[in-house]
Order: C-alpha cells, then sequence, then structure tokens
C-alpha cells in the first residue's frame, strides 16, 4: 500500500474505493460493499434507460417523411388564415428567415430536414456527453475521488492557509468546492464549446465569440464564489447549530435564500450578461400594459433583452415579487412573430401566472427540500454509507458536505429521479392550462400561428419519439399543443 496525502491506496475489496482514508479494517465490510454496489447499479440503470430513450429520438430523426398528424393541424391553421393563401403562393420556397406573410405548412415542410439534422446532432452529441459523464462518476466513484480531493483540501489547507479539519471543517470545506468547481469546469469545458462553436453554430445558432464565452464563463465562477460561498458557510453554521432538529432551520434557509434569489438574480445578476432596455413606446407597448390590466398582473416595466449577441433562439419571460412585476422580451422574438402573436404568446405566459403556476412549482421546490434535509438528518450519522465511500478512517469525523453530497448520490437520487419526473409531467399539463388561459383572451388563433413560427426560427423537433417527450420534454410537443388549442376553439362554436 502506499501513501496518498491522508489516506491509503487500498483495492482488497471488489467493491470498496481505491483510494481511502485509513487501512483499517471496518465493521460491516458486505454492507458497505453494497452501499457502493447498489449506487453503481442505479447510475448505470438510469443511464441505460435515457440511453434507449435517446436510440429511439435519434430512430426519430432519421426518418424523411413529414409528420402525417403536423401536416393535418397546420393545413387547418393556413386555411383559416383569410385571403392569406389566395394573395400568396403557397408553393414551398426554401428560405432562412420565417415569411410572415406566406402560409406556415410549406415553410414547415422545408425545414422539417434541416430541423431533424439539427436534432441528430443534438441527440447524437447528448449520448457521447452522457456517455462520458457515466465513466467519470462510476470511476470517481471507485477510484475514491471524493475523499482524495477532500484529503488534498486538508494539505492545502494546512500548508497554505494554516487551517485543519478537525477547528476549521468550514474552511476545508470551501477549499474542496473550490478544487472540485475548478475540476468540473475542467472537464466539462469541451463539451460546452463543442456544443456552441460546433453545432449551435453549424446551424446558425450561436452568435458569441469565443471571447465573450470565455468572459461568461469568467463571471459566473466569481458569482459561484462571491454568492456560494457565503451561502455554504451559512448552510454549515446553521447545520452546527441547529443540533438535532437542524434539518427545520435548513429549510427556513433555503427558503429565505431562495426569495432572496429570485430577487437579485433578474436585477442585479442578469444585466451582468445582457443588456435590457426599455421596450419603445408605441403600439405594442401599449396593448402589452392594456393586456397586463385586464388579467390585473401589476406590471411595472418592460423590457428588450439582447439574446441575439448570444443565440437567434428566442423566449420571453416575467419576473419580481408582489406588485413589482416586470415582462422581459428577448429581441430575437420580436424578429420572428408579429404583435398579435407576441400578445398571444404573453397571454400565454401571464396565464401562469394567473393559475398560479409559478408559486406551485416554487412550493413543490420547497416541499422537496424540506423532505431532503429531513431524510438527511436521519442519515448523517450512517457511518457504513461513508465507509463505503472511503471515509473510513476512525479517528476523523465525516466532513458535513461530503455527507450531504454522499446523501444525494445514493439514498435520495431514486427519489430525485421520481421527482423529477413528475415536475416534468406537472409542466405538461401547466403549458396546456397557460395555452387554455390565452384561448379564454381570445388569442389561440395567434398563438397557434406563433408557436409555429417560433418552431420554424428554433428548429424545433416536428417527429419527436412519444417516449423520449414523455420522459424529457417540460412543453409538450408542437402538434399536440396546437391540437388541444384546436378543439377549444371548436367546441367554443
Amino acid at each position: 500500500m502506499s501513501k496518498i496525502g491522508l489516506g491509503v491506496i487500498n483495492s482488497d475489496l471488489p467493491w470498496s474505493p481505491y483510494y481511502k482514508q485509513s487501512n483499517e479494517l471496518t465493521e460491516n465490510s458486505f454492507l458497505n460493499d453494497w452501499s457502493m454496489a447498489l449506487t453503481v447499479l442505479f447510475t448505470v440503470a438510469v443511464f441505460l434507460f435515457e440511453h434507449f430513450l435517446n436510440k429511439r429520438q435519434a430512430s426519430a430523426y432519421k426518418t424523411t417523411e413529414f409528420p402525417k398528424q403536423l401536416l393535418e393541424t397546420v393545413s387547418k391553421i393556413d386555411s383559416e388564415k383569410k385571403g392569406e393563401n389566395d394573395k400568396n403562393d403557397s408553393k414551398s420556397t426554401k428560405m432562412d428567415k420565417v415569411d410572415r406573410d406566406k402560409p406556415i405548412l410549406p415553410q414547415l415542410e422545408d425545414k422539417f430536414s434541416a430541423s431533424q439534422e439539427y436534432g441528430t446532432d443534438k441527440i447524437q452529441f447528448q449520448m457521447i456527453s452522457s456517455g462520458y459523464n457515466l465513466v467519470e462518476e462510476i470511476s470517481f466513484l471507485l477510484l475514491g475521488f471524493l475523499p482524495w480531493i477532500w484529503d488534498i483540501s486538508v494539505n492545502v489547507g494546512e500548508m497554505y492557509f494554516g487551517v485543519n479539519e478537525s477547528d476549521n471543517e468550514i474552511k476545508i470545506t470551501l477549499i474542496f468546492l473550490g478544487i472540485s468547481t475548478i475540476i468540473g469546469t475542467i472537464t466539462s469545458m469541451p463539451f460546452e464549446l463543442y456544443s456552441t462553436f460546433r453545432i449551435e453554430k453549424k446551424h446558425g445558432f450561436n452568435k458569441q465569440t469565443l471571447g465573450l464565452f470565455v468572459t461568461d464563463k469568467i463571471k459566473s465562477l466569481l458569482l459561484t464564489a462571491f454568492i456560494g460561498g457565503p451561502f455554504v458557510v451559512l448552510f454549515l453554521n446553521i447545520i452546527i447549530w441547529g443540533g438535532d432538529n437542524f434539518f427545520f432551520y435548513v429549510w427556513m434557509f433555503t427558503f429565505l435564500f431562495s426569495c432572496f434569489m429570485m430577487t437579485i438574480v433578474p436585477v442585479f445578476i442578469m444585466p451582468i450578461f445582457n443588456k435590457y432596455e426599455p421596450l419603445q413606446d408605441g403600439e405594442l407597448k401599449t396593448r402589452i400594459y392594456a393586456l397586463a390590466d385586464r388579467v390585473e398582473y401589476p406590471l411595472k416595466k418592460l423590457f428588450v433583452m439582447d439574446g441575439s449577441k448570444r443565440s437567434s433562439h428566442s423566449n420571453a419571460f416575467m419576473f419580481g415579487f408582489g406588485r413589482n412585476k416586470r415582462i422581459v422580451l428577448f429581441d430575437t422574438l420580436m424578429d420572428q412573430v408579429d404583435n398579435d402573436e407576441i400578445l398571444a404568446i404573453l397571454g400565454h405566459e401571464l396565464g401562469h401566472w394567473k393559475l398560479s403556476h409559478t408559486v406551485t412549482n416554487f412550493l413543490v421546490t420547497q416541499i422537496y427540500f424540506g423532505a431532503a434535509f429531513y431524510f438527511f438528518s436521519l442519515c448523517f450519522k450512517a457511518d457504513e454509507l461513508h465507509i463505503a465511500f472511503g471515509f473510513n478512517d476512525p479517528d476523523r469525523a465525516i466532513p458535513t458536505i461530503i455527507a450531504l453530497m454522499l446523501f444525494f448520490q445514493t439514498i435520495w437520487a431514486p427519489v430525485d429521479k421520481a421527482l423529477s419526473f413528475f415536475i416534468t409531467l406537472l409542466s405538461r399539463v401547466f403549458e396546456f392550462q397557460a395555452d387554455e388561459f390565452s384561448f379564454n383572451l381570445g388569442m389561440s388563433k395567434k398563438l397557434q400561428t406563433g408557436l409555429c413560427k417560433i418552431s420554424l426560427e428554433n428548429l424545433g423537433a416536428m417527429n419527436p419519439d412519444p417516449w423520449y417527450a414523455k420522459y424529457h420534454y417540460s412543453h409538450p410537443p408542437l402538434v399536440e399543443r396546437l391540437s388541444a388549442m384546436m378543439a377549444l376553439d371548436k367546441k367554443s362554436m
């Protein structure tokens, strides 16, 4: 056995981490081994299931025939646009941008092959990156990455900052998180660069330069340090101070911190990355304020964001607490759809607010954290679990941050996956409800055409695999949303 830092290399047991903090034998080695084995098994099982779905989606992207259901649905939209099919040639004409005056179906048919190619590139990249992530995660588990990095952090703390593990666990934690963040940034960087400057650029979406990419990354890391650092210090101190009931106090702290971040992110952090300018006076601004008044949304400010400096993808969102509500439009969205369609899209977004979807999502998240912290408090002293992952030195207490990470990576991982799927399903229900809200405002037709145009501009998936969509899509596929709104239109006649 050879010494590394404060630990040892030990591969005597098949499921034990290669690096351990101690070479002393521990009780319940069978249970310890199975803790690692079950974690690896669950990780591989999730990967295989998601890889199966990815393969189904990849097969769907190979289809060359335009989807029949989408064809029938969009044909109805075009036929209801009075006079437009008569004054515009409905034959397919290749174009890079959406022509607002032409029927939508021919344009969708023109973009279908490009959409399929874009989807193919993304799903293939996703399969490669998820395969790498699997290898990395399992390798880190089996090689004892966590105890190794923790012991390196202890050595760095003692050598360069004069702090030791027993008296300054929180400071060692900050060093540990800093080292882990740097490693994670380095290992993920090639994938981010390829996605941005290869796939997104190839399909005409990426607008940012390498310099802007690097600047954004540096800003993100600095914000993580300046905001995440104090959060971790307070978080760990509350656990120490809270005693046996620390889970309740930590829960309250994360609730207040979430409210704090929801307040400062749009106002102070997002402007660090993008420029927000008030929407110019004119018909659109007047009509948006009128729409807000109609649904009793206390709109105070209306911005246009320069999203085009990074991507040609489009969006619109709302934020703000109490009666200080704000709406942000991407400049790309304003180029892609007309004013009526912007209003219909905002009608959908206002539906989320009016129907309390935002509050519901926030409450679900808080309940999730409350349950997670409660069960973590029950497992906090689970020595067998910590021993299984290399923290087996009886003379050293398990670091709080390590106990938390191992809890979420092992015991809580199945719960997290199940809840993630539930939230995806809930989000799809909310999207249909928000579409219906826009319908009730009399904006169904314009929302349908607006969604089609956004899908055109963004090369959205026109033929997604139903299983893949059910598992991954927080928004229903385009054809499902159009069909649901058409059904509402038919009922109202």
